[in-house]
C-alpha cells in the first residue's frame, strides 16, 4: 500500500445542489421532540458518515464518461423525490421544539479530486475521510438555510479510482434509514441508465470535471488532507436488540453505551449520553419522528432485552453501485459534534439497532 504521505489535497472543483425532480407537498414536517429544550449547538452537527470505496473497473473502462456523470445528479434528485425528507431542513418552532421541514431544497453534490490514490486512503482512519465526505456545521441561530445532506464524489489519480462520501444529519435521518436511502438511489441510477442508452443524454457541461479534469482551472477550495486527520475522537459499536416486553428505549441505550465502554476499552463507563431514539410509521419506513434527550446512566434500569453485537454489513451498501463494480471498502462512523456519548436507537422491524459511540480513551 501507498504511504499515506503521498496525499496532499483533496480540490473541490464544482459545487452543485441535486433538487427533487417532483414538487413536495405543502406543509409537510417531521417533529422532533427535545426533552429539555433548547437543544444545544454542537448537537446540531451529530451527523452519519459513509465512505464507499471503488476501484478501476477489470476490464480497463475509462473513468466516469460524461453521459454517466451527468446520471449521477439525475438519479439523485429521482430518489430525493421519492424520500423528499432527505432534502428537509430543521427548524425551530416558536415553543422552542423542533422539526424537519420537508421541502424543495435539495442535497449539496460535491465533485472532487484527490491527490492520491484509492490505497491511499483505504484505512487511513475517519479523520482523514472528513476530506471525502463534507459537512458545512448547522448554523444554530438560522438553521433552515443550513444543508444537511451532503454527497461528494472524488476521482482520485491512478487508475480512475473513486470514491462516494455522504454526511448526513442524524436529526435528519438515522443510519439504517439512510442505507435504505443510499441502496435506493443506486436503483434509480441503474435504471435512468437503462433508459439513457435509448434516449442520450443532451447537457454535458456539467461533466468536463470528469472527463476533462486538466481543463478545471478554476477551483473551488482545496482542503490539506493534514487539517482534517485530527478530531475522530469517537468510536462507534453497532449492536442487534430483540424486545422483552415493552421497549425501554433509555434502558436499552444505557446497556449498550456500557457494552461499548468495554469493548472500546474506555476504561469508566460514561455517566451522562445523548440519546436518540428513531420512531417509524411502519416496518421499514423512514422516520416518522424523533425524541432526543440527555440521560445519566446511573438514574436508569438495566435493560432486559437481548444484545448482540451487529455487523455494518448488515445495513448492505457492501452492494451499493452506481457503475458496475461494488466497493472494495466501506467505512462507517458517527461524528457527535462534541465530546458526549451517543447513543441511536432504530427500530428495524425485528427489534432494534442501536449505534453507541463513546469517548476515545485518550493516553495518560
Amino acid at each position: 500500500m501507498a504511504s499515506a504521505t503521498t496525499a496532499r489535497h483533496v480540490h473541490i472543483e464544482g459545487l452543485q445542489t441535486a433538487v427533487p425532480t417532483r414538487k413536495v407537498e405543502p406543509g409537510r414536517a417531521r417533529p422532533v421532540s427535545v426533552a429539555a429544550p433548547p437543544l444545544p449547538a454542537a448537537a446540531l452537527q451529530r451527523r452519519a458518515r459513509v465512505v464507499l470505496y471503488y476501484r478501476a473497473e477489470a476490464d480497463g473502462a475509462v473513468a466516469w464518461g460524461p453521459e454517466e456523470a451527468l446520471l449521477v445528479k439525475e438519479s439523485l434528485s429521482e430518489a430525493v423525490a421519492d424520500h423528499p425528507e432527505m432534502a428537509g431542513r430543521l427548524r425551530r418552532r416558536a415553543d422552542g421544539s423542533w422539526e424537519v421541514k420537508l421541502n424543495d431544497t435539495g442535497v449539496r453534490l460535491v465533485l472532487a479530486t484527490a491527490e492520491a490514490t484509492v490505497d491511499d486512503f483505504v484505512g487511513g482512519g475517519a479523520g482523514r475521510e472528513a476530506a471525502l465526505a463534507p459537512w458545512t456545521d448547522v448554523d444554530a441561530e438560522d438553521p433552515d438555510m443550513c444543508a444537511l445532506f451532503f454527497v461528494q464524489l472524488t476521482r482520485f489519480q491512478g487508475d480512475g479510482g473513486y470514491t462516494v462520501g455522504v454526511s448526513c444529519s442524524l436529526m435528519l435521518c438515522d443510519p439504517l434509514a439512510l442505507a435504505r436511502f443510499l441502496l435506493s438511489w443506486a436503483r434509480a441510477h441503474a435504471e435512468i441508465k437503462a433508459r439513457s442508452k435509448a434516449a442520450p443524454i443532451p447537457m454535458r457541461q456539467y461533466a468536463g470535471y470528469f472527463q476533462r479534469p486538466g481543463t478545471m482551472t478554476r477551483r473551488v477550495r482545496s482542503v490539506p488532507l493534514d487539517a482534517v486527520a485530527a478530531g475522530a475522537g469517537a468510536e462507534t459499536v453497532l449492536f442487534r436488540a430483540t424486545p422483552s416486553g415493552a421497549p425501554d428505549h433509555r434502558a436499552l441505550a444505557r446497556v449498550c453505551v456500557d457494552e461499548a465502554s468495554e469493548r472500546l476499552g474506555a476504561g469508566t463507563k460514561v455517566p451522562r449520553f445523548s440519546l436518540l431514539a428513531v420512531a417509524r410509521d411502519g416496518v421499514g419506513d423512514n422516520p416518522s419522528g424523533m425524541t432526543v434527550e440527555t440521560c445519566a446512566a446511573d438514574s436508569l434500569p438495566v435493560s432486559g432485552h437481548e444484545l448482540e453485537v451487529a455487523q455494518w454489513q448488515d445495513l448492505g451498501l457492501e452492494k451499493f453501485a452506481l457503475r458496475e463494480s461494488k466497493p472494495v471498502h466501506v467505512s462507517y462512523s458517527i461524528v457527535t459534534g462534541g465530546d458526549e456519548a451517543l447513543v441511536v436507537v432504530m427500530p428495524d422491524g425485528k427489534g432494534f439497532l442501536v449505534t453507541a459511540t463513546v469517548p476515545k480513551q485518550t493516553e495518560k
